[in-house]
C-alpha cells in the first residue's frame, strides 16, 4: 500500500504544478546576476548559497498540496481503515515529495550553476550537498505540511514555520560541510515521519 500511495503521489504532482518549483528556481538562479552585478567572481562565491534559497523555495511551493487535499477528500480517512499508519502515510509522502522536485532539482542546477558563474567543481560540490540535503528538506515539508492541513492561510505559517527549521541545511549544504549537512538531514529525515504522522493523526480526529 506504501508503493501505491507513493505512486498515486507522484502521478498527481507531475500532472499538476510539479514543474513549477524547477521554473521558480531556475527564475532566482537568473535573477541574482540582475541583482548582484556582472562581477563573475562574486557570483561564484555567492552562488551556493543562493542555489540554496532557491531550493528552500522550490521545496515550499508544493507544500500545500502534500497533505490537505487527501485531508479535505477524506482519504486519510480511507488509508486509516485499511490499516495503514499514518506514520507511513507520512514517509510515503515523504519519499514522493522528494522524488517529485530533488531530481529535476539536481538537473535544474546545472543550468543555474552557468548563470551564477560557478566551476565545474563548485558545480560538483553543490549537487552533492543538494543530493544530501534535499531529503531532509522533503521530510520537513511533509511534516510542516500535516501539521497545517485545514488551517487557515496554511501556505503562509507553512512558509514561517519551514524556513527558520531548515536554517540549518541551509548553512551547511552551502558551505559543503557534508557531514554537518548529512547529521542534519539525517534527524529529519528519522524524525519528520513521526511528527507527520501525529499531525495527520490530529488532522483526520
Amino acid at each position: 500500500m506504501t508503493a501505491a500511495l507513493i505512486a498515486r503521489d507522484l502521478r498527481r504532482a507531475f500532472t499538476g504544478a510539479a514543474w513549477l518549483p524547477i521554473v521558480f528556481f531556475l527564475l532566482v538562479a537568473a535573477l541574482v546576476p540582475f541583482a548582484i552585478g556582472p562581477d563573475a567572481r562574486l557570483l561564484a562565491r555567492i552562488g551556493p548559497g543562493a542555489l540554496w534559497i532557491a531550493a528552500l523555495t522550490a521545496a515550499l511551493l508544493p507544500i500545500e498540496r502534500l497533505v490537505e487535499p487527501d485531508r479535505a477528500d477524506g482519504v486519510l480517512d480511507q488509508l486509516f481503515l485499511h490499516g495503514m499508519a499514518e506514520e507511513s502515510v507520512a514517509f510515503a509522502k515523504t519519499i514522493a515529495h522528494w522524488l517529485s522536485f530533488a531530481p529535476l532539482l539536481l538537473v535544474a542546477a546545472v543550468p543555474a550553476s552557468a548563470l551564477l558563474a560557478l566551476d565545474g567543481g563548485a558545480l560538483a560540490r553543490t549537487e552533492i550537498a543538494l543530493l544530501i540535503g534535499t531529503p531532509g528538506l522533503a521530510s520537513l515539508a511533509v511534516a510542516i505540511a500535516a501539521v497545517t492541513a485545514g488551517l487557515p492561510r496554511a501556505g503562509s505559517l507553512a512558509g514561517l514555520l519551514l524556513l527558520p527549521l531548515a536554517v540549518p541545511l541551509l548553512i551547511f549544504g552551502a558551505s559543503n560541510a557534508y557531514l554537518l549537512e548529512g547529521a542534519v538531514s539525517l534527524l529529519l529525515t528519522a524524525g519528520a515521519p513521526f511528527a507527520g504522522g501525529a499531525a495527520i493523526r490530529a488532522a483526520r480526529t
